[in-house]
């Protein structure tokens, strides 16, 4: 059995290069929805030590001194390159599994092992030329060992981006182990973390030689499950589809304050398209939207004000218009003047499958037929177009922003 995880470097920073190619090697951070903090460091930045969630007003001085350029988040592109980047590796494999916006797996259990280390260049390469994207590649016989290997294959040069740990000696293997923190190990957090070096237990080889059946009285079966994948004995399985989400949320801080009913209408609308358009993604319907608004609490000396408002559909959706029409409710319930609002947001609630939703007793056949199709032809085309070509004008044409 083989596994790839495949991860792109600084993926956020590496998505800005690819359309300013002017950027490479320049020292560059990406910062927070309303530029208050580093949330992605160019390798020229993370040399200099600069920590990630740095406050942005922070580094001024060494950004001066640096020449370190500062670009403000742009979470539609990220998503529109992560799946193009998904879409060209799942062509190297029949299972993949989407672990997060810049990485996946990819079961290679049918690849020669003598050519894993050549699959893993093809793929490093193909990325790199189709989507414009640099990553690393990590193969092992477990999920745990692959996030280690892809770890070494995107830190160390001389392994070249890929790193098949089955094809190291059992001394390479060894003294990589012993070199890595015990918190490198995929699943392992700060709370474990601290546990685990109060017994002694300092890196991921001291882990390895732990006693698997102890460490699962002590923690729990996901810890025991860790030792035994770094030890080559495969104990999480691949899963090829994400459960559907319970609750959706689309929300963000504004980069400016915004004051009137328009805007701040403008900015929930369009949350609510983004949050409907991941709704109809999963197959699934949602029977309410509670949406929120709130001033900055970090500015004491001005008004504060915040308010929350639920609004329960009269059948579950997913139709984008409907919750828009929810949406305008709750703002004009909810709009006070004279406040400078700094964030807003809505989330998606009692989220069910689609496939199961019984017929709308209060609507026709028809006007269910014409709601889903409309909806259907939203989605092929901002598929087609990228996202955000077609969407319900009252969303107005961008967010607030400084």
């Amino acid at each position: 059995m083989a596994i790839a995880l495949v991860d792109a470097n600084n993926f956020y920073v590496s998505c800005e290069r690819v359309f300013r190619p002017d950027l490479e090697g320049r020292p560059m951070v990406v910062l927070s929805n309303n530029d208050g903090c580093v949330v992605a460091r160019s390798a020229e930045v993370k040399a200099l030590g600069v920590a990630m969630g740095t406050p942005w007003f922070q580094l001024q001085k060494l950004a001066k001194q640096e020449g370190i350029i500062a670009l403000s988040s742009n979470y539609t592109l990220y998503a529109d390159m992560s799946n193009r980047m998904m879409g060209v590796l799942s062509a190297f494999s029949p299972i993949q599994e989407v672990y997060s916006i810049d990485e996946c797996f990819l079961d290679l259990g049918g690849v020669a092992p003598d050519l894993l280390s050549r699959i893993g260049q093809a793929v490093r390469q193909k990325v790199r030329q189709w989507v414009g994207l640099p990553v690393g590649v990590g193969i092992a016989a477990t999920k745990t060992l692959a996030k280690l290997a892809n770890h070494v294959a995107k830190k160390r040069l001389e392994y070249d981006g890929v790193c098949v740990w089955d094809d190291l000696s059992e001394g390479d293997q060894r003294r990589l182990l012993r070199q890595m923190p015990v918190s490198e190990v995929w699943g392992v957090g700060r709370q474990w973390t601290n546990q685990l070096q109060g017994m002694g237990i300092q890196t991921v080889w001291d882990l390895r030689q732990a006693d698997p059946a102890l460490m699962r009285k002590r923690f729990s079966i996901l810890m025991e499950r860790m030792i035994r994948e770094l030890r080559g004995e495969s104990c999480i399985a691949m899963v090829e589809s994400p459960s559907p989400r319970q609750e959706i949320q689309s929300s963000r801080s504004f980069g400016r304050p915004v004051t009137s009913a328009q805007e701040l209408g403008e900015a929930i609308s369009l949350y609510i398209i983004r949050a409907v358009d991941k709704l109809r993604r999963q197959s699934s319907v949602a029977g309410a939207l509670r949406v929120f608004i709130h001033t900055s609490p970090f500015q004491a000396h001005l008004p504060q004000y915040h308010a929350t408002r639920t609004i329960a559909m009269n059948h579950p959706s997913q139709d984008t218009r409907i919750f828009l029409q929810a949406g305008r409710i709750a703002v004009a319930d909810m709009y006070r003047p004279g406040f400078a609002y700094d964030k807003a947001g809505v989330h998606l609630l009692e989220i069910t499958s689609a496939d199961g939703l019984q017929a709308n007793l209060f609507t026709s056949a028809e006007d269910d037929v014409r709601s889903h199709q409309l909806m259907a032809t939203l989605d092929r085309v901002n598929t087609r177009f990228g996202s955000g070509t077609m969407q319900p004008g009252v969303a107005g044409l961008q967010e607030p922003r400084g």
